[in-house]
């Protein structure tokens, strides 16, 4: 499959090294580094240095050139296409790649390989990718690689008190931390990627211990969010084929190097098949060979191009190839794994100021399975529907990408001020409630705007989740502080589905009586406006299918809110979940 993404592909990197996007796309300056990276992967797994009528040499450092004498700073392609020519050897002269590059062009890697700046986000990974090649190719004398890497694990502590990696970056770009999304994963997985290819393999044995400790509080979170049809991780940023290609490769990397106990192979296994089998059918078209992210049907962030995607997935899947043949082993587990039960809280953070995490549910009977999270978003995912703390379960609770709709939220205006209870929690919990129901609760003492900044004085927030089975109910209480108008209130339910063709046939949809929604409490006296119908609007697509319908429950006139009276709104749902392909 690398094979053919790459002969449809490798046609685009022109003279220069540049990238040609598709019809309808722009480039990105860091194409030609995501290139190189492919290429290299491609080499690794094959050691072949021709592909049809492509000179794999002569492509590679083409686009490392381009990436060198990139128009602007891209430390994000700087670090694929340093990984890509360290691919082809440590040893500058035994590197064909190295050997075919011009001498400006080498001078320009060794400044920009020792130029760095300091991150606080995911870019930090990309500093010690850089630190690698520099001094595997002997560029450097002095190794920074294990200082980074530390310096990269003591921000983690720094701003998660269980281990987990924030992506909001430093202290300047967002006054509320906490955006635990797939970019933790993302960061581990090229981190490792980055040390295999360290020319001091003893750094590495040095390093990976205190990388297992950060990087298996993923590994253990994936049997939990991988559903039944392979959907893997569902809220947050830069999501569907990403979504599925990061966690395959975390899980795949623990698993060559032994960090999956035996008694729990099995179970890794089977997340794995079932997390390949949905990027192989959602994202891949077998027909032409090529990955398909966006079309008249889905789409994905304004700032993934189908290039880079496809360069990707090109290196993954060779990746991937070469991890399953040194993790040995069948690709299907040696006895069946039966459908578990999960319902599970998992801290990311808890100081006295905020609480953030993910709630895990998937109940096999139903079939109802979502992750619930409560935590911030990133710079680029800022005002957008993934962070919203709603249970997001693709095909059952959808929301837009890069769009902002307050999905499954209360959302309250304030004259300027626009208040969605998401983002932190204070007092989570989680508890049995009757009849075994599993109860998830937080406050929030200061309401806080869908652009993440408090409004201190105005009022506070009491949520509760309640699960049993397949049936959900949600209720939130606000109180004012003081006497204030509320201008409008609406709550969003979006009606979407798999994509028509690339789907598995086990993708879960909503059945002839949809969400099967009961408004228990309304405080509000909101009303259902008639059905809005989206399928042709390209603003409300998914990361998995086209958006139909938006039911919308609003009041759309002014209530005046008193201090000391409780304005409650209750749900319950119990979605009719149905597979695509029955």
């Amino acid at each position: 499959m690398a094979q053919s993404i790459l002969s449809e592909n490798l046609g685009a990197i022109g003279e220069q090294g540049t990238i040609s996007p598709i019809e309808g796309e722009n480039s990105r300056l860091d194409e030609p580094g995501h290139a190189a990276l492919a290429i290299g992967e491609y080499y690794r797994a094959t050691s072949e240095t021709q592909l049809g009528d492509f000179d794999l040499i002569d492509l590679s450092a083409r686009c490392i050139t381009a990436q060198a004498f990139a128009p602007e700073p891209q430390e994000n392609g700087m670090a694929y296409a340093a990984l890509g020519l360290l691919s082809f050897s440590p040893a500058k002269d035994r590197n064909p790649v190295w050997e075919r590059l011009m001498d400006p062009t080498r001078e320009q890697l060794d400044k920009l390989l020792l130029e760095r700046s300091d991150y606080h986000n995911h870019y930090q990974a990309f500093n010690i990718a850089k630190a690698v090649t520099r001094f595997s190719l002997g560029l450097s004398k002095k190794d920074e690689t294990g200082q980074l890497i530390d310096r990269f694990l003591e921000r983690i502590d720094a701003k998660s008190s269980t281990g987990y990696f924030d992506d909001a970056g430093g202290e300047e770009d967002s006054k509320l931390h906490g955006s635990f999304d797939i970019y933790g994963v993302l960061s581990f997985v090229f981190i490792r990627q980055a040390l295999q290819l360290h020319a001091n393999i003893h750094l590495r044995e040095r390093k990976l211990p205190s990388l297992r400790t950060y990087s298996e509080k993923y590994l253990k979170l994936i049997p939990d969010i991988a559903r039944q049809d392979g959907t893997a991780w569902a809220y947050g940023r830069s999501l569907g084929a990403y979504g599925q290609m990061h966690c395959i490769s975390l899980a795949l990397q623990a698993l060559r190097d032994g960090w999956v106990a035996e008694n729990q192979r099995d179970l890794y296994v089977d997340a794995i098949r079932r997390m390949f089998m949905n990027f192989f059918v959602t994202y891949l078209d077998q027909e032409h060979g090529y990955l398909v992210i966006r079309d008249g049907e889905r789409t994905t962030v304004p700032y993934h191009t189908t290039r880079m995607a496809n360069f990707d997935a090109a290196r993954y899947l060779c990746q991937w190839s070469r991890l399953a043949r040194s993790a040995g082993g069948s690709a299907a587990p040696k006895n069946p794994v039966p459908a578990r039960k999960v319902a599970r809280y998992v801290s990311f953070d808890k100081t006295h100021k905020k609480e953030q995490g993910l709630f895990v549910y998937q109940d096999p009977d139903s079939g109802l399975a979502f992750q619930l999270p409560l935590l911030a978003s990133s710079k680029l995912g800022k005002g957008t529907s993934g962070y919203l703390a709603f249970p997001h379960s693709p095909g059952i609770f959808d929301w837009p990408v890069d769009k902002y709709l307050p999905i499954m939220q209360p959302e309250l205006t304030f004259g300027d001020k626009v208040i969605v209870p998401s983002y932190y929690g204070k007092n989570v919990t989680t508890s049995i409630g009757l009849r075994n129901a599993l109860n998830f609760k937080y406050d929030q003492p200061e309401l806080i705007t869908k652009d993440e900044e408090f409004v201190n004085g105005l009022g506070s927030c009491k949520v509760t989740w309640s699960f049993s089975r397949g049936k959900i109910t949600c209720e939130y209480n606000f109180s004012v502080k003081q006497q204030v108008q509320l201008d409008k209130m609406r709550y969003v339910l979006a009606i979407a589905s798999p994509h028509s063709r690339y789907r598995v046939g086990t993708a879960f949809t909503l059945g002839q009586e949809g969400h099967r929604t009961e408004v228990t409490k309304d405080d509000f006296q909101a009303e259902w406006k008639e059905l809005e119908t989206v399928t042709e609007n390209e603003e409300y697509r998914t990361y998995y299918g086209n958006m139909h319908y938006l039911q919308i429950l609003e009041r759309d006139r002014p209530l005046v809110m008193r201090p000391g009276q409780q304005y409650r709104i209750a749900l319950s749902f119990e979605p009719d979940i149905a597979f695509a392909d029955e």
